[in-house]
């Protein structure tokens, strides 16, 4: 290449007046010395860089088993992202829909609490569901429990009421079931081959109904016991004991003396409870004069 020292281009652009030099001065262009080193220096370094960025690049790809679909577990689908095996999220997830494969479970798993949040539009609290280690609790308006075929509601509970909506309530408790307050129920019967009872340990136990109140035990005795008094009451009807026998036990008995008590000894009346064919009861004083036929009197200590 033409090279030119300042000198020669003086010498050019001026007059001949002065004479030229038989053996002229080169300076030479470049970066020479340890600029020159430090240069290659760091044209290796990058070089280097370079190779390494470019090794993990394909090393994180590899791992990642990033593909045109999508990495790893992670697949883009038309419906939707798609994740198989086992995924953490370190971050809150937002999504529209999360559903299993049909043919497994979809399973959350946590190290303390599992919570499902639902909010309005304004982004407040409507509804929450907390699974935790001592318990699952729901805050929420109304609570539903729907079967699977057809949608029946089989429980719901709010503030006013509770609703059990199966077919048949079993309490499987040794201690059964206890109410703080009424009941209200057309029928409650036992299990088949089990003793249905009803008791109340401290207060007592009131059965009521406006048309009548039925206890039938078709294959085994009914029991009735009280500490204090136990009443019958018919308000309005009749009480019937239809029976083939109808005992009285532990009751006591006295006998019928004609002639007159003594002054010191307390007068004594024995009556005769007289059942007449109609079944109707009545009482008479006992005696030889008695209405009554003597298998049908029943004596009472009055």
């Amino acid at each position: 290449p033409f090279q030119m020292t300042r000198e020669q281009y003086i010498l050019a652009t001026q007059q001949n007046s002065l004479p030229r030099t038989e053996n002229p001065q080169f300076y030479p262009v470049g970066i020479y010395g340890w600029r020159k080193r430090c240069l290659y220096f760091f044209v290796l370094l990058l070089l280097v860089t370079m190779i390494v960025n470019l090794a993990m690049t394909i090393w994180i790809l590899k791992v990642m088993n990033f593909t045109v679909d999508g990495m790893g577990n992670l697949r883009v689908t038309k419906k939707g992202i798609r994740l198989e095996g086992i995924s953490e999220f370190l971050l809150p997830l937002y999504v529209k829909e999360i559903h299993s494969r049909k043919d497994s479970p979809l399973v959350l798993q946590s190290d303390r609490n599992v919570t499902v949040n639902a909010r309005n539009h304004m982004g407040q609290l409507t509804g929450q569901l907390t699974v935790g280690a001592d318990a699952v609790e729901a805050q929420c308006k109304r609570f539903e429990v729907r079967a699977s075929e057809g949608g029946k509601v089989l429980f719901s509970a709010d503030e006013d009421e509770i609703v059990i909506g199966a077919d048949r309530l079993k309490v499987t408790g040794t201690e059964g079931a206890v109410f703080g307050h009424s009941v209200e129920t057309p029928h409650i019967r036992a299990e088949p081959s089990q003793d249905l009872k009803l008791e109340s340990p401290t207060r007592s136990l009131v059965m009521e109904a406006p048309r009548g109140v039925q206890v039938n035990a078709a294959a085994g005795d009914l029991k009735a016991t009280c500490r204090k008094e136990l009443h019958l009451q018919s308000t309005e009807g009749e009480i019937f004991l239809n029976a083939d026998t109808i005992r009285l036990g532990n009751l006591p008995t006295g006998s019928f003396s004609s002639s007159p008590p003594s002054s010191s000894a307390p007068r004594q009346t024995i009556y005769e409870l007289c059942v007449c064919p109609n079944g109707k009861l009545y009482l008479s004083p006992a005696g030889a004069g008695s209405t009554c036929q003597s298998s049908s009197n029943i004596c009472l200590w009055s």
